[in-house]
């Protein structure tokens, strides 16, 4: 009597798991043969030319400012940590962004933790911190409604001439700030 229970026991989620398994695969069988090649071209062809750039991707080793400044688009370089609390909090402001601004700036974040190097050239001293740059690959210096909304940025200057070299925000920036200062360096 106890063996036909445990059969039971068994066998009757087996059989369901059969039948579900049964009725995805016909109704799923096939489907991908069905879509039309001219369909998957034109969705190809949605995709923006600068999204398979590797310097457009959001994460990076390292930071070229040569060659990101060609692009002629304002920058906001993020130096982090995927193990550090704010970077990780900031993590899907980046993304978002990134992902937004395809063409119309570049938003990079290097991991200097993992990438020791990557923040070679540029006055990190905590993370998360992000260098922000205008399209001509100037400094950026905010304007007003920045300065109102309250946030704080620190501006570098070489030793040798005093000439700006860096701007830089230091901590962790919302959607809303980054929207705001990205407005400032002309993005629309």
């Amino acid at each position: 009597m106890m063996d036909k229970k445990r059969l039971a026991k068994i066998a009757v989620p087996l059989v369901i798991f059969l039948l579900v398994a049964g009725v995805w695969f016909l109704k799923n069988r096939g489907t991908v043969a069905r879509v039309p090649v001219d369909i998957q071209a034109d969705a190809a062809a949605k995709v923006p030319p600068l999204a398979n750039d590797p310097n457009f991707t959001l994460h990076t080793e390292r930071i070229d400012l040569e060659v990101l400044s060609a692009y002629e688009l304002p920058m906001i370089l993020d130096f982090g940590s995927d193990s550090c609390v704010p970077c990780i909090e900031m993590a899907p402001v980046l993304e978002t962004m990134n992902a937004e601004m395809q063409g119309k700036a570049i938003i990079r974040f290097v991991d200097v933790w993992k990438h020791t190097n990557g923040a070679d050239g540029f006055p990190i001293q905590v993370i998360p911190t992000q260098v922000l740059l205008n399209s001509d690959g100037t400094p950026y210096v905010p304007g007003v409604a920045v300065e109102r909304a309250g946030i704080r940025f620190t501006m570098y200057s070489t030793k040798d001439t005093n000439e700006h070299a860096f701007t830089v925000h230091q901590g962790s920036l919302t959607e809303e700030q980054m929207r705001l200062i990205l407005k400032d360096m002309g993005v629309v």
